[in-house]
C-alpha cells in the first residue's frame, strides 16, 4: 500500500505540474479527483506514511499563532522606477558608459507579493515575505497550499529563488461571487486579496484563495555554473518552478521599448494585473560590474505604466477649510477601484478650477492618480450628460463657522476670516506639530482631532501643557505610559528646534519650509522678523511682495503676537540655531536642482548644505538651474538639464566643490 502512495505522490505531482506550470493538463479533472481522494483515504489510514511533498499537503489545515521572522541572507531589494522613454534611455546610456553594451530580459511586472523561496536537497523548507529586504516574516504554511509552487524539486539540490504570489482575476470575480452571497465584503483588487492572503494565520483560508506564482530571480546564479539571467530562468523551470512564458531577451533600449509597447497594449487582456515591466542586464559578470547603490541594483529598473483612469459618477461637491482658512471644494464620487485603490473623494482645488472643468453635480467624470498617489478629476463626460446634473455654485459662507468668505485681491481662493474657526483650528494645530514644521513624533492628524475635541489642546501653545493630562490620557486606548513618556519627550524636544520651523508651523500664508529657512538666516531671531517692514522683506532674494505682504500681516495680528510670547514662556527656541551662510561664489545666488538616488548625503543635507553656501534648491529644471546634481537613475530631470544646456555634476563632482 506505501508503493502504490508513493506512486499516487509521483502521479498527481506530475499532473499538478503540468496543469500548473505548463498549462498544459495530461489527465481529466475526474481522473485527478479519483487519484487524489485514493491517496487521501491511504494517508488517513497510515498518517505516518504521510510525505511532506504529497499533494494533500497543498489543501491547507495548519493554524499558527503568529509570524516568525526571516533574516534574507541575501537582501530582497526593491528596483528604481522610471515612467518615460527618456528614462529609459537614460538608464540605457549610464550602463553604456561602464564600457558594457548590455542585452536585457524584458519580464512582466507582476501586481502582487514578492516571495522568497529556500530548498534544501530539494524540498522546500522555507518561505518568506520581502519585508524590509534584509527581515521578512516566514509565511511557509500558506505558500504550501499554492499549487504551483513543488514542494520537491526536480533535483536535489540546495536553493533559493525569489519571485511574485499573486491572484488571478478569474480567481477574484469568482470569490466576491461568493463573499457577495454571503453578504460578505468584496476583496478590492488582485494585489490586496493576495497580499491579505498570504498573510492568514490559518492556511485553510489561503488554499481556498487559489493563489498563482511565477517565479523570476536566482540570488546567486554564479554559484550554479550560470552566466546569464537567461540560463538561470530556464534553469528554474526545468526545476519544476512556474516561469512567465512573457519574458523577452532583447538587444537593445529600443527593443526594450517596443516590447513596453507591446504588452501595454494587451494589458487588459492578460489573466492577471500587470503594473509595469521590469528590464534587467541579462549578464551576471555585467551586473556584477554595475553593482548597487543603497536601494538598488544599478543594473534592472522597473518601467511604471501611466496613471490608469476610470469613469464615475460626480455625486456632490463640498467644501473644507484649511488651516489658513483658505477654502477648497472637493468631489464626492461614487466609489471607485482606481490603480488598486478606492477612491471616493478628489480635490477640485478652487472655484476657477471647477468652472474650467465645467464640471457640473451628476456629471461623468473620469478618475486617475496624479503620479499614481493623489486622485483627480481630469475631466466631464459632456456626452453622458441627462439634463438632471445641476450646476456648481460657490459658498459665501464657511462651512464650518458660517463666516461670509473674503477673496484676496489677485487670488482666486476664498477664506474664512475667522481665526477662531474649528476646522481652520484643528488643521493649524495639526500643521504645526507635522513634520517640516515642529517634527513632534507621536501627534498624527488623528489623534490631533481628539486631542482637540477632548478639550486636551485649544491652541498650539497647549501643545506644551500637555503633560497636565497624562491622568487623561492614560485612561486612552493604546496610552500606556512608556507611550506617554515618549510622547512629552518628542513635546519638550522640539522647543529645541531652530527657528525656520516655528516659523513654518506658525502657518503664514504663502511660507512654505524653504521660505521659513530663507526668513531665519536672515532674521536670526523672531522678534526681528516681526518687526521688519515689506520694503526689507522683498529686498530678500526669493521674498516677493505677496509673501511680504502677508508675513506684516500676520504680524499686526495682536492675536498672533500674544501666541509667540506665550510660546517663549513655555521655553520654545525663537532663534535660528542653524549654521550661518559661508562665502562661496559657485552657490552664492544661485539654483541648483537634485535628481536621483544620492550615496553621499541624503537629499535633506545635500540641499541644506547648498543653502549654508548661499545657493537654493529646486525641484524642477528651468533656464534659471545653474547645476543639476545627479545620483543614481536621475530620470527627466537629468535629460532635460541635456536639452537645455544645463551643467550637470555628478555627487562627486557636487562633494569636490563644497569642501573646498
Amino acid at each position: 500500500m506505501q508503493d502504490r502512495m508513493n506512486e499516487l505522490i509521483d502521479i498527481i505531482n506530475e499532473a499538478d505540474y503540468n496543469y500548473h506550470t505548463l498549462d498544459n493538463p495530461t489527465i481529466t479533472d475526474q481522473e485527478y479527483d479519483n487519484l487524489l481522494r485514493e491517496l487521501f483515504e491511504i494517508e488517513e489510514k497510515h498518517p505516518e506514511w504521510i510525505r511532506e511533498d504529497s499533494p494533500t499537503q497543498h489543501a491547507g489545515g495548519k493554524v499558527i499563532e503568529g509570524f516568525n521572522k526571516v533574516t534574507h541572507t541575501i537582501p530582497m531589494m526593491s528596483l528604481s522606477d522610471v515612467f518615460s522613454e527618456s528614462e529609459l534611455i537614460s538608464f540605457d546610456e549610464r550602463i553604456k558608459k561602464e564600457k558594457i553594451i548590455p542585452k536585457y530580459m524584458c519580464e512582466l511586472k507582476i501586481d502582487g507579493l514578492s516571495v522568497s523561496l529556500l530548498y534544501e536537497k530539494g524540498k522546500l523548507v522555507r518561505a518568506a515575505t520581502r519585508g524590509d529586504g534584509t527581515t521578512g516574516e516566514d509565511i511557509t504554511h500558506n505558500v504550501k497550499t499554492i499549487k504551483v509552487i513543488p514542494l520537491r524539486l526536480k533535483e536535489e539540490v540546495d536553493i533559493e529563488v525569489r519571485g511574485e504570489i499573486f491572484m488571478n482575476k478569474k480567481t477574484l470575480e469568482e470569490l466576491n461571487k461568493k463573499r457577495a452571497l454571503k453578504n460578505e465584503p468584496l476583496l478590492q483588487n488582485c494585489r490586496n486579496a493576495a497580499a491579505g492572503s498570504i498573510r492568514q494565520l490559518d492556511s485553510k483560508i489561503a488554499a481556498e484563495r487559489k493563489l498563482d506564482n511565477f517565479i523570476y530571480h536566482l540570488p546567486n546564479p554564479l554559484d550554479y555554473g550560470l552566466n546569464t539571467h537567461e540560463e538561470a530562468i530556464n534553469y528554474m523551470k526545468r526545476l519544476g518552478f512556474k516561469i512567465n512564458p512573457n519574458n523577452r531577451l532583447v538587444n537593445s533600449i529600443e527593443e526594450v521599448i517596443d516590447f513596453i509597447e507591446e504588452k501595454g497594449k494587451i494589458r487588459k487582456e492578460l489573466p492577471y494585473d500587470i503594473d509595469g515591466v521590469v528590464i534587467k542586464v541579462n549578464d551576471i559578470k555585467q551586473q556584477k560590474k554595475l553593482g548597487y547603490t543603497a536601494k538598488y541594483p544599478k543594473w534592472a529598473t522597473a518601467y511604471k505604466f501611466p496613471a490608469e483612469e476610470v469613469l464615475t459618477k460626480l455625486k456632490d461637491i463640498i467644501f473644507t477649510v484649511g488651516r489658513t482658512g483658505q477654502i477648497t471644494p472637493n468631489a464626492v464620487l461614487d466609489p471607485v477601484i482606481v490603480a488598486g485603490s478606492t477612491i471616493s473623494r478628489a480635490t477640485l482645488h478652487n472655484e476657477d478650477y471647477v468652472k474650467e472643468k465645467e464640471l457640473k453635480i451628476g456629471d461623468i467624470v473620469s478618475i486617475r492618480k496624479a503620479g499614481d498617489v493623489i486622485p483627480e478629476v481630469v475631466e466631464v463626460k459632456k456626452e453622458r450628460r441627462t439634463g438632471a446634473e445641476k450646476d456648481f455654485v460657490m459658498i459665501d459662507k464657511c462651512p464650518m463657522c458660517h463666516t461670509k468668505l473674503i477673496k484676496k485681491d489677485g487670488q482666486v481662493d476664498y477664506y474664512c476670516p475667522n481665526t477662531k474657526c474649528p476646522a481652520r483650528h484643528i488643521e493649524s494645530l495639526i500643521h504645526f506639530v507635522s513634520r517640516d514644521a515642529m517634527n513632534i513624533d507621536g501627534l498624527g492628524d488623528r489623534i490631533m482631532e481628539d486631542f482637540y475635541n477632548f478639550h486636551y489642546i485649544g491652541s498650539i501653545v497647549d501643545i506644551y501643557s500637555l503633560k497636565n493630562h497624562q491622568n487623561e490620557l492614560k485612561r486612552l486606548e493604546g496610552y500606556g505610559e512608556k507611550s506617554i513618556a515618549n510622547l512629552l519627550q518628542a513635546i519638550e524636544a522640539s522647543k529645541e528646534n531652530s527657528l525656520e520651523r516655528l516659523i513654518f508651523g506658525l502657518g503664514i500664508p504663502h511660507v512654505g519650509s524653504k521660505t521659513a529657512k530663507i526668513l531665519a538666516i536672515n532674521f536670526k531671531d523672531i522678534d526681528n522678523l516681526k518687526n521688519s517692514t515689506i520694503e526689507k522683506l522683498i529686498s530678500i532674494p526669493d521674498i516677493g511682495e505677496i509673501i511680504a505682504k502677508s508675513i506684516t500681516d500676520f504680524f499686526r495680528d495682536s492675536h498672533n503676537n500674544a501666541i509667540i510670547e506665550e510660546l517663549k514662556e513655555v521655553g520654545v527656541n525663537t532663534k535660528y540655531l542653524g549654521e550661518e551662510i559661508e562665502s562661496n561664489e559657485e552657490f552664492q545666488g544661485k539654483t541648483f536642482v537634485l535628481t536621483g538616488s544620492l550615496e553621499l548625503f541624503t537629499r535633506d543635507e545635500a540641499e541644506e548644505r547648498i543653502e549654508q553656501l548661499g545657493g537654493k534648491t529646486s525641484s524642477s529644471v528651468s533656464k534659471k538651474t545653474y547645476a543639476v546634481i545627479v545620483g543614481a537613475n536621475p530620470g527627466s530631470k537629468y535629460t532635460k538639464a541635456q536639452e537645455l544646456g544645463i551643467t550637470i555634476w555628478t555627487e562627486s563632482e557636487f562633494k569636490d566643490k563644497i569642501d573646498r
